[in-house]
């Protein structure tokens, strides 16, 4: 090989450092995506709001959007049944529906529908920001099991323990912003204008706290596979005890 053909080490460094770079980013998106649905995940949580806040728009009737929200909800679980796809993220879209229309309908304010949904966006705000401000973010107890490493970040891995609680911070910052939106417009606006910008904040603030934690998990130090240690440590001590046996056999 002549020099030219030859990497030089400044290339070879360059290729070294961002392999595991592009490994660490590829398995930190993979897990984002299983954690919170995907593209699809977000579909289904937008549409049932979406046609519910569309058809009281048009005929001003809380039962016939109710009726159609929850319908549609249930279609997308039994749409993922079929299809032996994992439910999570459509049940929640179902309990979330459900707990709206119920909600409504007690109440006989359409605007009700969307305040289960609006309380549990600041209940979720508020946990993200008090368990990091304890030491254990939220997001690091969601996603730890994703990525195998369970809650070995907390003492073993501290870099990786910063990624989380930044990740945190971001999550709860942004859902309080969306709060100090919606909840004004719950008092001040009509069902059909909170219903709207409720949609239209649905998606954007999601996908920029998806992609800061992206960014401070793919920066931070790879995850421990508890999972793998455990088995490697199962391994070791049958090894162990079938030498003894050998031992004691001779």
């Amino acid at each position: 090989m002549t020099s030219v053909d030859k990497p030089t080490t400044t290339t070879a460094a360059k290729h070294a450092r961002t392999a595991p770079d592009a490994d660490a980013k590829a398995v930190t998106e993979a897990a984002l995506f299983e954690a919170f649905g995907g593209i699809r995940g977000m579909v289904e949580t937008c549409l049932p709001g979406l046609l519910f806040v569309t058809i009281f728009t048009v005929n001003k009737d809380l039962h016939s959007s109710a009726i159609a929200a929850i319908a549609v909800s249930l279609l997308l679980v039994v749409v993922r049944l079929i299809r032996k796809d994992t439910v999570k993220h459509a049940f929640s879209g179902v309990f979330g529906v459900a707990f709206g229309v119920v909600f409504a309908m007690m109440t006989g304010n359409a605007k009700d529908f969307y305040l289960p949904g609006m309380l549990y966006t600041l209940g979720l705000a508020v946990s993200y920001l008090v368990t990091t401000l304890f030491g254990v973010p939220l997001i690091g107890l969601m996603l730890g099991p994703v990525f195998k490493e369970n809650l070995s970040w907390r003492t073993r891995n501290p870099g990786r323990k910063k990624a989380y609680a930044k990740a945190s911070w971001a999550w709860g910052l942004i859902l309080l912003a969306k709060c100090a939106i919606l909840f004004p417009l719950y008092w001040w606006a009509n069902t059909s204008q909170l219903g709207w910008v409720l949609i239209a904040l649905k998606i954007p603030p999601f996908l920029l706290a998806v992609w800061l934690t992206w960014i401070f998990l793919a920066k931070a130090p790879p995850p421990i596979d508890v999972f793998a240690e455990m088995e490697a440590e199962e391994e070791a001590a049958k090894a162990a005890k079938a030498a003894k046996a050998a031992e004691a056999a001779q």
